[in-house]
Protein backbone atom coordinates (compact mmCIF):
# COMPACT_ATOMS: atom_id res chain seq x y z
CA UNK A 1 0.00 0.00 0.00
CA UNK A 2 1.17 3.52 -0.74
CA UNK A 3 1.22 6.45 1.68
CA UNK A 4 -2.08 7.84 0.34
CA UNK A 5 -3.82 4.49 0.80
CA UNK A 6 -2.40 4.07 4.33
CA UNK A 7 -3.74 7.51 5.29
CA UNK A 8 -7.19 6.61 3.97
CA UNK A 9 -7.20 3.41 6.03
CA UNK A 10 -6.29 5.38 9.19
CA UNK A 11 -9.18 7.80 8.61
CA UNK A 12 -11.72 5.01 8.24
CA UNK A 13 -10.36 3.11 11.25
CA UNK A 14 -12.23 5.57 13.52
CA UNK A 15 -15.65 4.94 11.96
CA UNK A 16 -17.81 3.14 14.50
CA UNK A 17 -15.70 4.29 17.46
CA UNK A 18 -16.09 6.99 20.10
CA UNK A 19 -13.42 8.94 22.01
CA UNK A 20 -13.22 8.38 25.76
CA UNK A 21 -10.91 9.80 28.43
CA UNK A 22 -7.85 7.61 28.91
CA UNK A 23 -7.87 8.31 32.67
CA UNK A 24 -11.52 7.75 33.62
CA UNK A 25 -13.27 6.28 30.55
CA UNK A 26 -15.82 9.11 30.31
CA UNK A 27 -17.38 9.96 26.95
CA UNK A 28 -17.76 13.60 28.10
CA UNK A 29 -14.63 14.73 26.23
CA UNK A 30 -13.93 17.65 23.91
CA UNK A 31 -11.26 19.06 21.60
CA UNK A 32 -10.38 22.69 20.87
CA UNK A 33 -11.67 23.80 17.48
CA UNK A 34 -12.47 26.78 15.28
CA UNK A 35 -15.88 27.23 13.77
CA UNK A 36 -16.86 29.64 10.99
CA UNK A 37 -20.29 31.25 10.64
CA UNK A 38 -21.99 30.33 7.38
CA UNK A 39 -24.45 33.16 6.58
CA UNK A 40 -26.03 31.21 3.71
CA UNK A 41 -27.20 28.41 6.03
CA UNK A 42 -27.27 30.39 9.29
CA UNK A 43 -25.13 28.01 11.30
CA UNK A 44 -21.61 27.43 12.57
CA UNK A 45 -19.43 25.08 10.52
CA UNK A 46 -16.42 23.28 11.92
CA UNK A 47 -13.30 24.67 10.30
CA UNK A 48 -10.31 23.26 12.20
CA UNK A 49 -9.82 20.82 15.10
CA UNK A 50 -6.71 21.16 17.28
CA UNK A 51 -4.75 18.65 19.36
CA UNK A 52 -5.80 19.78 22.88
CA UNK A 53 -8.09 17.16 24.51
CA UNK A 54 -10.12 17.82 27.66
CA UNK A 55 -12.31 15.65 29.91
CA UNK A 56 -15.31 17.30 31.58
CA UNK A 57 -15.49 14.56 34.19
CA UNK A 58 -11.80 14.80 35.19
CA UNK A 59 -11.97 18.58 34.68
CA UNK A 60 -8.60 18.66 32.96
CA UNK A 61 -6.41 17.70 30.05
CA UNK A 62 -6.54 14.13 28.88
CA UNK A 63 -5.66 11.84 26.03
CA UNK A 64 -8.40 10.17 24.02
CA UNK A 65 -8.71 6.44 23.62
CA UNK A 66 -11.02 5.30 20.84
CA UNK A 67 -13.48 2.53 21.72
CA UNK A 68 -15.57 0.64 19.22
CA UNK A 69 -19.33 1.13 19.50
CA UNK A 70 -21.11 -2.18 19.78
CA UNK A 71 -24.43 -2.98 18.16
CA UNK A 72 -26.18 -2.91 21.55
CA UNK A 73 -25.14 -0.71 24.46
CA UNK A 74 -25.42 -3.50 27.03
CA UNK A 75 -21.65 -3.97 27.39
CA UNK A 76 -21.22 -0.24 28.03
CA UNK A 77 -24.10 -0.22 30.53
CA UNK A 78 -22.52 -3.21 32.29
CA UNK A 79 -19.12 -1.46 32.42
CA UNK A 80 -20.64 1.73 33.87
CA UNK A 81 -22.72 -0.23 36.40
CA UNK A 82 -19.71 -2.30 37.51
CA UNK A 83 -17.52 0.80 37.79
CA UNK A 84 -20.06 2.54 40.01
CA UNK A 85 -20.86 -0.50 42.16
CA UNK A 86 -17.32 -1.81 42.64
CA UNK A 87 -15.25 1.40 42.68
CA UNK A 88 -17.76 4.16 43.43
CA UNK A 89 -16.86 5.91 40.17
CA UNK A 90 -19.22 7.57 37.72
CA UNK A 91 -22.23 9.82 37.88
CA UNK A 92 -24.56 8.45 40.51
CA UNK A 93 -25.84 8.14 44.04
CA UNK A 94 -26.14 5.35 46.58
CA UNK A 95 -29.34 4.99 48.61
CA UNK A 96 -29.34 2.74 51.66
CA UNK A 97 -32.67 1.94 53.28
CA UNK A 98 -33.51 2.47 56.94
CA UNK A 99 -33.63 -1.30 57.47
CA UNK A 100 -29.97 -1.67 56.51
CA UNK A 101 -28.76 1.33 58.49
CA UNK A 102 -30.74 0.21 61.57
CA UNK A 103 -28.28 -2.67 61.99
CA UNK A 104 -25.40 -0.26 62.63
CA UNK A 105 -22.27 0.98 60.88
CA UNK A 106 -20.39 -2.35 60.97
CA UNK A 107 -23.27 -4.15 59.26
CA UNK A 108 -23.50 -1.34 56.68
CA UNK A 109 -19.75 -1.60 55.97
CA UNK A 110 -20.04 -5.39 55.49
CA UNK A 111 -23.03 -4.92 53.18
CA UNK A 112 -21.22 -2.36 51.03
CA UNK A 113 -18.17 -4.63 50.81
CA UNK A 114 -20.37 -7.59 49.80
CA UNK A 115 -22.13 -5.54 47.11
CA UNK A 116 -18.76 -4.34 45.77
CA UNK A 117 -17.41 -7.92 45.61
CA UNK A 118 -20.54 -9.49 44.12
CA UNK A 119 -19.82 -11.39 40.90
CA UNK A 120 -22.54 -14.05 40.87
CA UNK A 121 -24.25 -12.87 37.69
CA UNK A 122 -26.12 -15.48 35.69
CA UNK A 123 -29.08 -15.75 33.31
CA UNK A 124 -31.55 -15.84 36.21
CA UNK A 125 -30.48 -12.65 38.00
CA UNK A 126 -28.97 -10.81 35.01
CA UNK A 127 -30.92 -11.78 31.87
CA UNK A 128 -29.93 -8.60 29.98
CA UNK A 129 -26.24 -8.76 30.96
CA UNK A 130 -26.22 -5.27 32.49
CA UNK A 131 -25.09 -6.16 36.05
CA UNK A 132 -27.86 -4.01 37.52
CA UNK A 133 -29.20 -6.33 40.25
CA UNK A 134 -27.86 -8.72 42.83
CA UNK A 135 -28.52 -10.45 46.12
CA UNK A 136 -25.98 -11.06 48.90
CA UNK A 137 -26.15 -12.59 52.35
CA UNK A 138 -24.56 -10.62 55.19
CA UNK A 139 -24.63 -11.80 58.80
CA UNK A 140 -27.54 -14.11 58.03
CA UNK A 141 -29.62 -11.39 56.36
CA UNK A 142 -30.53 -11.33 52.67
CA UNK A 143 -29.67 -7.98 51.08
CA UNK A 144 -30.77 -6.86 47.61
CA UNK A 145 -29.16 -4.17 45.48
CA UNK A 146 -30.44 -2.59 42.27
CA UNK A 147 -29.15 0.08 39.89
CA UNK A 148 -31.72 2.32 38.19
CA UNK A 149 -31.11 4.95 35.49
CA UNK A 150 -32.36 8.54 35.63
CA UNK A 151 -31.74 11.79 33.80
CA UNK A 152 -29.01 13.99 35.36
CA UNK A 153 -31.78 16.07 37.01
CA UNK A 154 -33.30 12.89 38.53
CA UNK A 155 -36.72 13.82 37.11
CA UNK A 156 -37.37 10.90 34.73
CA UNK A 157 -35.79 7.68 33.56
CA UNK A 158 -32.72 7.94 31.34
CA UNK A 159 -33.36 7.28 27.67
CA UNK A 160 -29.77 6.11 27.13
CA UNK A 161 -28.13 4.44 30.17
CA UNK A 162 -25.08 3.63 28.03
CA UNK A 163 -24.26 7.37 27.89
CA UNK A 164 -23.01 8.55 31.27
CA UNK A 165 -23.47 12.18 30.20
CA UNK A 166 -27.23 11.54 30.00
CA UNK A 167 -27.56 9.22 32.97
CA UNK A 168 -27.45 9.45 36.76
CA UNK A 169 -27.24 5.96 38.24
CA UNK A 170 -28.94 5.25 41.57
CA UNK A 171 -27.71 2.19 43.46
CA UNK A 172 -30.30 1.17 46.05
CA UNK A 173 -29.31 -1.26 48.83
CA UNK A 174 -32.08 -2.80 50.95
CA UNK A 175 -32.94 -5.77 53.11
CA UNK A 176 -34.95 -8.37 51.20
CA UNK A 177 -37.63 -8.02 53.88
CA UNK A 178 -38.08 -4.36 52.85
CA UNK A 179 -38.90 -5.24 49.26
Amino acid sequence: MGAATDAAVDVFADIGTVPVCKACGSERVVKDAWACWNPKFGLWELETVFDHEHCHRCEGETTFVWQRIEATPRRRIRELNDRMRTMGQGVGSVVVTAGVTAHGPDFLRHVVEAVERFDGFDDDNDPWGEHDFGSVEVEGRKVLWKIDYYTPELTTGSENPANEGETHRVLTIMLASEY
